[in-house]
């Protein structure tokens, strides 16, 4: 199975997602993240089993525990876009067909992004959501992306072990198309 889409499976899942981001921070141990998410140790040992034969997590330590040992694990975001980020393991069909493996990925994001936004509307919270179909010049739309893959790689590389003194919890979910002109035309004309 080519490595893209081990990690597409590995990553369609939203309690992966949230491990991932949670492993960007700091090293951290199945028990460690069962805590933090709120699930049991042989749950995010499952989890975490997945992410790390899909090579999406490197080894980072251990620490003997109650006489045994934990193993801690890291996610190294990589840039958006690229193979093995998160959201974003790589395209695998060809331009203008749908990726069928994908679609998990996508509904696993969708679905977290809903999780997030009850939390959101039930906290009281100020947030930033823009959803837009616009027409805009290829310059604008190059500096929209690297914009975006700035703001993400400073929001990884700044992020630091949950419930740090001094930090807040946030949550960043970006997705930028360029789409086709005629499927929007066709659609803007009720075709």
């Amino acid at each position: 199975m080519p490595s893209e889409i081990k990690s597409m499976r590995a990553v369609a899942h939203p309690v992966r997602l949230r491990m991932l981001s949670l492993l960007t921070g700091a090293p951290m141990s199945a028990t460690e993240l069962a805590q933090e998410l709120d699930i049991t140790h042989a749950n995010a040992s499952y989890h975490l089993r997945l992410l790390v034969a899909a090579g999406m997590l490197e080894p980072a330590g251990e620490e003997n525990v109650r006489g045994g040992v934990a193993k801690r694990y890291r996610y190294l975001a990589r840039t958006p876009g690229t193979p093995g980020a998160a959201g974003s393991p790589g395209t695998t069909a060809p331009p203008g067909e749908v990726d069928l493996e994908q679609l998990p990925v996508w509904q696993a994001i969708a679905d977290e992004l809903v999780r997030r936004a009850h939390h959101q509307i039930r906290a009281g919270h100020p947030a930033s959501l823009t959803d837009a179909d616009l027409w805009v010049e290829p310059e604008t739309w190059q500096r929209v992306v690297a914009l975006t893959a700035e703001a993400s790689n400073l929001l990884h590389t700044n992020a630091r072990r949950p419930r740090t003194s001094g930090t807040i919890r946030v949550n960043a979910t970006m997705a930028l198309f360029e789409l086709d002109p005629k499927e929007t035309a066709q659609k803007g004309n009720g075709r």
